[in-house]
């Protein structure tokens, strides 16, 4: 598979993330349950939060077209990785949003953060540079390992 389709399937992958996860989280920001919650003053505006995703997942794609050409793109590992990475992000917006689940939320979002910082520190060695592009999902996620806590401590 060449370069540019690699990168295509990755950015369509990516792209289904988010679409499922909007579809899951049932209007989550604007619930009254979501708007009567107590937020962290550090809460980013609501068009923040599409802006970083958008940006974030196709960087995110560059960088794993990248991981893809220094391993097999059907490496075991690689896979697996990269799947779980998918359903955590995913399943975050159903417990979140949908189920009013904070909790749950923020133990898939640790763990989201933890395989984040995996993929980025693992491959450090063999992408260098290209590392870069991986920075904001783990910068993103930070912040909104932030923001879960802050709600589940705050409500």
């Amino acid at each position: 598979m060449n370069k540019y389709l690699r990168f295509i399937t990755f950015l369509i992958f990516n792209f289904l993330a988010l679409y499922v996860g909007v579809l899951l989280m049932n209007d989550g920001p604007r619930t009254d349950w979501y708007q009567s919650l107590q937020k962290a003053p550090w809460t980013p505006a609501n068009w923040v939060f599409g802006a970083a995703w958008t940006t974030i997942m196709i960087l995110f794609s560059f960088y794993m077209t990248q991981l893809s050409y220094k391993f097999k793109l059907y490496d075991k590992r690689l896979l697996v990785t990269y799947i779980l990475q998918w359903i955590l992000n995913v399943s975050w917006n159903l417990f979140f949003f949908n189920k009013h689940e904070t909790v749950i939320g923020l133990f898939l979002i640790v763990f989201l953060w933890l395989l984040i910082g995996y993929i980025t520190f693992k491959h450090i060695k063999q992408l260098k540079y290209y590392t870069l592009l991986i920075i904001p999902y783990l910068v993103w996620m930070t912040i909104a390992t932030s923001l879960n806590l802050y709600i589940v401590l705050n409500n």
